[in-house]
């Protein structure tokens, strides 16, 4: 067996986050004078969750459903504001084994890392089994992201969500990610219609730092498709926050809502 699959050095942090070297997107909590090479990315640092803190009354004693971990930033600061139990549902493999590796370097000792599908595992939750739900980077990338958002607006009745969505002026404007657009449809839900648009990943695909969804492509929703399909289910209080019309990758905005 190749000596690869050993670790000769004592053990240390350093070990663990170079086993995944040069693929981190988080910039990890570490002591700035060690040189270990991270990613940039302030996740586990992120004012966007500072914020939710804020909205919904704090973290503390509460129990959080994660969906898209990513590299377990925010689980992270969700575990040092005090949450009673986390659970992340990851379903990029590699970025599963990040979430393991952040929790062991960081004792993250009330979370529980899951790896598989969000939307399977929604779908066989009770509803608002948890205090609050956040929900970080992935409706964007759901095929069905309506079918995403019910059993998310049913898993709690605190919701946080960041996400690009579908605005036809603004992404007009920007020729290079026009161009990962495609048709517009309309899709029935429990009686009501609601639009999304085909979204192509294209060239991302072959990147090894890809972290995108599951299938080549994805629908993104515009910003009104869901406002209106939590209003309709029944969330009274929507804020907004952390707008971004002109973001690289396209429109993006926070929101807390709460029934």
């Amino acid at each position: 067996m190749s000596s690869d699959h050993f670790e000769t050095r004592a053990p240390s942090l350093r070990n663990v986050v170079e086993l995944f070297d040069g693929e981190w997107t988080s910039a990890l909590p570490i002591d700035p004078s060690v040189d270990i090479n991270t990613g940039r990315v302030k996740l586990f640092e992120d004012a966007r969750i500072v914020w939710a803190e804020q909205e919904f009354g704090g973290f503390a004693g509460r129990r959080v459903l994660e969906l898209g971990p990513l590299e377990g930033g925010h689980t992270y600061m969700l575990h040092q504001r005090g949450a009673r139990d986390i659970v992340a549902v990851e379903a990029n493999r590699r970025a599963f084994l990040k979430c393991l590796c952040v929790k062991e370097l960081y004792e993250l000792s009330r979370a529980r890392f899951l790896l598989g599908d969000l939307v399977n595992y929604l779908h066989e939750q009770e509803p608002a089994t948890f205090d609050m739900v956040i929900a970080s980077g992935v409706l964007y990338h759901m095929m069905e992201p309506i079918r995403a958002l019910d059993p998310i607006s049913r898993a709690a009745d605190r919701l946080f969500i960041w996400t690009h969505y579908y605005d036809a002026a603004a992404i007009a404007a920007r020729a290079d990610v026009a161009r990962n657009f495609g048709a517009r449809h309309s899709v029935e839900h429990d009686g009501r219609n609601y639009e999304v648009v085909d979204y192509h990943y294209d060239e991302k695909l072959l990147r090894p730092s890809f972290i995108g969804g599951t299938a080549v492509g994805s629908r993104w929703l515009p910003r009104e498709t869901i406002v209106a399909f939590l209003r309709d289910a029944g969330f009274q209080t929507i804020n907004f926050k952390f707008e971004q019309p002109d973001h690289i990758h396209g429109p993006a905005f926070a929101l807390c809502a709460s029934r």
